[in-house]
C-alpha cells in the first residue's frame, strides 16, 4: 500500500543519506574506493532484490553507485521501498567495515 506523506517523511528521517526524488522515488549515492568494490556491491544488491522481489534502479558511475527505489504497481513509495533501503544500507556497511 502506498504510504502517506507523513509516513514517508518519518521513514526518511530514519535513513541517513536517502533523499526523496520526484515525489515517487527515494535515492542514495554510495561511494567506493575502487570500481570493482562498487560492482561487488551491485551484485549483492541484485541478490537481495531477487529475494525481496523488489528491484531498484541502479546507476554505476565509476566508483559511485546510485540506488533509486519506488513501487511501480502502487504508483509511489511503500514499506517495501524502505525495507529495501535498510537492507541495501546494511550491505554497504558490511562491505565497508
Amino acid at each position: 500500500m502506498k504510504l502517506s506523506e507523513q509516513e514517508i517523511e518519518f521513514q526518511l528521517s530514519t535513513l541517513p543519506g536517502w533523499k526523496r526524488k520526484d515525489e515517487k522515488w527515494i535515492e542514495k549515492k554510495f561511494r567506493f574506493k575502487q570500481f570493482l568494490e562498487g560492482i561487488a556491491f551491485v551484485n549483492q544488491v541484485a541478490d537481495l532484490s531477487e529475494r525481496l522481489i523488489h528491484h531498484p534502479m541502479i546507476a554505476i558511475d565509476y566508483k559511485m553507485v546510485t540506488m533509486r527505489l519506488t513501487t511501480w504497481n502502487e504508483g509511489g513509495l511503500t514499506d517495501l521501498d524502505f525495507v529495501s533501503a535498510r537492507e541495501i544500507d546494511g550491505l554497504y556497511q558490511k562491505q565497508n567495515t
